[in-house]
Order: structure tokens, then C-alpha cells, then sequence
């Protein structure tokens, strides 16, 4: 036998004693830790990723600049993807946002198509393809008041050109943008027109950056930041106060144009260059785990996984966008059968891990990435069951006769839980924190996001993870701080420009509560901020872990 084949056996016998010596010690949490570092579950794949993140570390790693201002974040971050205009009975809609709505989420994703509105030509809003003739809206008015009635928020998408729009019809790809971007901006104005007051969030395409969404044509982000520039300015001249989120990018790889498309990150900077940043409000990407879970912490351009909003958040930061914040358009892994054919297109988990992995990724979200706002699961469910033989069929929430599967109930426990602030800066109207008594909105530039709460009596409470906690605020006031149930302490807080207080520090990294409470005068709270502090537990492990994967590494070097 060789002489490297037998050196290669040693060093994997070490390995195995060596693992087996550690899992000794600490069994379910190494794995436990293993798997919140790489995102896989089982020992090899464990061991390669830490390999990788080690490799990873000499590299610059990207800013997520946390502590920044960050507006449209605030948000409850639950949403799921919705196809409420497939459904042919009205009945059907209305199941469809009550499940929604019972389930805890609070954001529907929805399309408007423009070719399913503006049906047959320019400015012709009547649907004629049936008898009676009826009018194109009727459905879209249907679904903007079924949200109002659950309490639902809708974001709807603007997308799929009709043939009309097109000299050439159909011919150069059914989602092909218009040959003129103003019928476009001229829809856009229709559609916010006839909602405005009860729709405020537009998602302007889907996915510009590849394949076939931008027709059978290389993409273009220029030609995109022409199309979003339209669109954001006439939506903004008919209502002001609406919210433009830029097409979701899908992560990708690829770089040649066509017929696949761009990568996300290079389409990106390329919209930065075109002038795209006045034109959108909230970036908006896709976040799919594909083959690990959502806490596959490995860094690498040429690697999709959920952690690839990370690059594009740095992107952000680099072009001067940091106080904008990412949604995430479509959220989930594929829960495609044992045998299925077209199985390695999106990867392949249990049902099981498809509710676990989609609960794990909004935690991971709510506890490191302030920049992120809504998550929108993909997909709540198809009107029928014909694209079973199709992978995308396999994303749903619900079957098409309603009946839910495991992430459906996995979600639904975790939207009704008590939120939790995670690391970073938050501004004062965060979902996660609650008020009693008498508060009122102060609005000025002077303030992050250009907004405040000011009272001169209630309480303010929060969840949070993390070793300190502080609060943005100005006086003159007398605040009570007490923190899981302990004794009140008193902070006086003076007259000012708002500023960075601490309020606890030196905690366990674990959840804390607070309750500040105006004792006296008048407090304006701006924003908070939770750090966290790595323990010396979890410091000495990673230092212990490093030697152990080095004597791996000739073996791993060959996966």
C-alpha cells in the first residue's frame, strides 16, 4: 500500500478518536454547535464546512454595518408568497387568506400581472377572454380587500408585460420588458392610483438578473434601472407614501448573459453604477437554502446559500445604501420526494427538516440581521396538484385541497411566539417592543428614519438576546430600568440631541427582559441597540477546534 494511502488511514483513525474523544465531552452540543456554524447535519459535512470557514478567515469579510439606522426593517418579518389569482372560486381566495392569516403571517406577496389587468390593449382594462366580458380589476379589488379584512398587508408585484406592449408580441419571450418603459409607468400609475390608502408596498419585476425573466435577451441591470426608475418615479407622483422594493435578485453564479443570466452581486453593483439608488426604498433578494441549512455560515461568492444576503447587504453598505434594509422575496427548501427526477435542481430535504430549517431561518434572521425586514416563505400552496411532476411543486405550504403540511403548523407556532431583538441597531417602532400609556410620534430629520416616540408617563417592554443593551433617547426624564424581573434602577436622562445609553451590560449571551418606565418628565426614544458578546465557553471551543480540523485537512482537501 502506499505510503500517503497509509498515512492518510492514520490521520483518519486520529480524526475519528479525536472526534469521538470531543463528542464524549460534549456529545449533542458539538453537533449542535456544528451545525449552527456550517449548516449541516452530519459529521463530515460538519467537519469539511469548519474546514472551509477556517480557510475563510485571512479572506475581508463583508460589512453588515448592523448599528447603522436602518429603515423599513422594523417589521413583522412574517410573509408568505401567495397565488390568490389561480384560484378560480372566490371561496377559495378567501380560505387561502384566512390560513394565512391564522398561521401568524402577516404579509402577503402577491402578483398583479400586467398582462392579466391591461388585458387586450392600452388603457383597455375590461377582460374579454370569457363571456360575460367583466371588468380586469375585479379580481385584483377581491384580494386587496380580502387582505384589509384579515388585517393582512399586501406587497404587491408588478411584473409579465401583456404581448401587446411588444412590437414583436410574445415572440421575444412572454416576460420580456415593453419596448416602451412609460406603458409600463403608466401601469404603475393605474395600479397605485386605484389602491392608494389601501396598498402601500410595490415590488417593481421579479429575478431581472436571469433567465427568462428579462425575455430571451441577455440581462441588463442598466436597462432594469431605466425601467425602475419609471416605475418609482410615477408611483411616487400619484401617492408619496408608497414603498418601492427593487426586483428580487436570484442568486446566481452565472455570467454569461444569456440564456442564463447574471450574478447577483455584479448585477447589483452594476444598478449602483446605472444611478439605481434613489429609485428604490428596500433592496429585495432570494434567500433559498438549496443544499445546506440556514445556518450554513461559509462565505463564498461561487457558493449559494442563506447566508448570500449577507454579499449583497455589503454591496449596500459600500454604495452608501446602509440605512436601507433587504426583504427577502421567497424563502424555503425544497421538500421534493425520494426518486423524483429533476431532484438536484434545488436540493432535497424531509418535510421534517423543510419545517425546521424554514423556522431556523427567520430566528437566524431576527438575532443577526438587522438589515433584513420581511422574510416571504415560498410558496403557501398551487390552485391544483398539475406541476407534481415539476420541483417547484414541492415548495408549498399547503396541498391544493388546503391541507397543511408540517411547516405550515412549524411556522404557525413560531409567528405567535414572543419575538425576540436580536444584535444590532432597532429602530423605536420595532414589532418586537411593546408600549403602555401614553405615547405620541415625534417626526423630524433630526431623528433616525426621521421619526421618534415621546411620553411623559408608560412603560416600555422588550425581549432581546445579547450581553448589553442600550437606548437611544433624550430627556429631560427619569427612567426605571428593570431587567428579568430584578429591582428597578433609576436613570436620569438629560435635556438633548438623542444619544447611545447603556441600560444593561456585562448579561449572559441569552434573553433578557426589559421594562423601562417613565418615572418622570418627558423620554423620546429614537432607536435601540443590543450587542452580543461571544462567552469564553464558546471562545475556548473555537480555539480547541482548529487543531483537530488541521489534522483533517489532507483528507478534506479531496471533497
Amino acid at each position: 500500500m502506499a505510503r500517503s494511502k497509509v498515512l492518510a488511514i492514520w490521520l483518519l483513525i486520529g480524526l475519528g478518536l479525536g472526534v469521538a474523544g470531543v463528542a464524549a465531552c460534549w456529545g449533542t452540543a458539538l453537533r449542535e454547535l456544528l451545525w449552527r456554524w456550517t449548516g449541516e447535519e452530519e459529521l463530515l459535512p460538519q467537519l469539511r464546512g469548519v474546514f472551509h470557514l477556517l480557510s475563510a478567515l485571512p479572506l475581508r469579510q463583508p460589512d453588515g454595518a448592523p448599528f447603522e439606522a436602518i429603515c423599513h426593517a422594523d417589521v413583522n418579518p412574517y410573509g408568505v408568497n401567495a397565488f390568490l389569482e389561480q384560484e378560480v372560486e372566490a371561496s377559495k381566495r378567501e380560505q387561502a387568506v384566512a390560513m394565512i392569516a391564522a398561521a401568524g403571517f402577516h404579509w402577503i406577496r402577491q402578483e398583479f400581472p400586467w398582462e392579466d389587468i391591461e388585458i387586450h390593449g392600452k388603457g383597455d382594462f375590461e377582460d374579454r377572454r370569457t363571456v360575460p366580458h367583466k371588468s380586469a380589476w375585479q379580481k385584483y379589488d377581491e384580494i386587496v380587500s380580502l387582505a384589509q379584512k384579515y388585517g393582512l398587508e399586501l406587497i404587491v408585484r408588478l411584473s409579465n408585460p401583456p404581448a401587446w406592449s411588444r412590437a414583436s408580441g410574445d415572440a421575444g419571450g412572454t416576460l420580456a420588458p415593453p419596448d416602451n418603459f412609460e406603458d409600463f409607468g403608466d401601469f404603475v400609475a393605474a395600479v397605485v392610483s386605484r389602491y392608494k390608502g389601501k396598498v402601500r408596498y410595490y415590488q417593481i419585476w421579479n429575478e431581472p438578473n436571469i433567465y427568462p425573466e428579462w425575455g430571451e435577451r441577455p440581462v441588463s441591470p442598466e436597462e432594469y434601472t431605466k425601467l425602475l426608475r419609471v416605475a418609482y418615479t410615477r408611483a411616487k407622483a400619484v401617492d408619496p407614501e408608497v414603498v418601492i422594493v427593487a426586483g428580487a435578485l436570484a442568486a446566481t453564479i452565472e455570467n454569461d448573459l444569456y440564456p442564463h443570466g447574471m450574478s447577483d452581486l455584479i448585477f447589483l453593483q452594476r444598478m449602483y453604477d446605472a444611478g439605481a439608488a434613489p429609485y428604490f426604498d428596500i433592496m429585495s433578494v432570494q434567500g433559498y437554502g438549496l443544499w445546506s441549512g440556514p445556518y450554513d455560515r461559509r462565505m463564498r461568492p461561487r457558493v449559494i446559500n442563506y447566508s448570500r444576503p449577507i454579499y449583497i447587504r455589503d454591496i449596500m453598505v459600500k454604495n452608501g445604501d446602509a440605512q436601507k434594509p433587504i426583504w427577502i422575496s421567497e424563502m424555503n427548501w425544497n421538500a421534493i420526494p425520494l426518486g423524483h427526477p429533476a431532484w438536484p435542481m434545488f436540493g432535497r430535504v424531509t418535510l421534517e427538516q423543510q419545517a425546521a430549517y424554514a423556522v431556523a431561518a427567520y430566528r437566524r434572521a431576527q438575532l443577526e440581521w438587522p438589515w433584513v425586514g420581511v422574510i416571504n416563505f415560498w410558496y403557501l400552496k398551487r390552485a391544483t396538484d398539475a406541476e407534481r411532476d415539476q420541483p417547484m411543486y414541492y415548495f408549498r405550504m399547503l396541498e391544493p385541497d388546503f391541507t397543511p403540511l408540517p411547516v405550515y403548523y412549524a411556522l404557525a407556532a413560531l409567528a405567535h411566539s414572543e419575538p425576540v431583538l436580536g444584535l444590532g441597531r432597532h429602530q423605536e417602532q420595532h414589532w418586537a417592543i411593546s408600549y403602555e400609556g401614553a405615547w405620541r410620534q415625534r417626526k423630524g430629520e433630526q431623528f433616525q428614519c426621521g421619526r421618534a416616540l415621546e411620553g411623559s408617563s408608560g412603560s416600555v417592554r422588550l425581549r432581546f438576546r445579547g450581553t448589553e443593551l442600550a437606548i437611544r433617547a433624550a430627556g429631560p426624564a427619569k427612567v426605571g430600568v428593570s431587567l428579568d424581573g430584578g429591582q428597578e434602577q433609576a436613570l436620569q436622562l438629560d435635556e438633548g440631541p438623542p444619544r447611545d445609553v447603556v441600560v444593561a451590560h456585562s448579561l449572559a449571551d441569552e434573553e433578557h427582559i426589559a421594562i423601562l418606565r417613565v418615572l418622570s418628565g418627558d423620554l423620546l426614544v429614537d432607536s435601540y441597540v443590543v450587542w452580543r458578546r461571544a462567552s469564553w465557553q464558546r471562545e475556548l471551543l473555537l480555539l480547541a477546534l482548529p487543531p483537530l480540523v488541521a489534522l483533517a485537512m489532507p483528507i478534506l482537501r479531496r471533497f
